[in-house]
């Protein structure tokens, strides 16, 4: 499964960015009998509708002249904008949103702790500097980029 995740994002990342898009995420999975190939493309402005629908013409047409078929069998390809709560995947993901209230997910603890939602105010070479509010208190922590599972941009309530 991720082997076409891998072929999708190869196929899909130069055709995005010869449309003037981002691609963000790709996701392939299987509920129930059915299997989806998800998209998630961005870019400054926004993504809208007329957007989701050209760049899904375009991947479309560039899975279809593969040879061999990167899935061979039946699936839906979606195409959406990563929404409110994109995810955080790479450097450039990270700088951008420093500044921003992001969710981050650990695979090990720092401080007790293995979720964090906060201000991203800083990224290093191998941390993520946020603040974070605990009751009614301010803390500045420092989260090694390894111990990181997930993150993503959070909307503060």
């Amino acid at each position: 499964m991720s082997n076409t995740v891998e072929t999708v994002t190869q196929l899909a990342v130069p055709v995005a960015e010869e449309l003037g898009y981002e691609l963000v995420d790709v996701e392939y999975t299987k509920e129930g009998k059915t299997w989806f190939l998800r998209l998630y493309i961005d870019k400054p402005e926004g993504i809208d509708l007329d957007d989701c629908a050209f760049f899904s013409e375009k991947m479309s047409e560039t899975l279809d002249a593969q040879d061999p078929d990167p899935i061979p069998h039946a699936y839906y390809l979606e195409v959406s904008s990563p929404g409110a709560e994109r995810p955080l995947k790479n450097e450039k993901d990270f700088q951008r949103a420093v500044g921003k209230y992001i969710h981050v997910t650990l695979h090990q603890t720092v401080e007790g702790e293995s979720i964090y939602e906060g201000t991203l105010d800083e990224v290093t070479e191998d941390s993520l500097i946020m603040t974070i509010r605990i009751k009614t208190r301010s803390k500045q922590i420092t989260l090694p980029k390894e111990h990181i599972a997930k993150a993503r941009l959070a909307v503060q309530f």
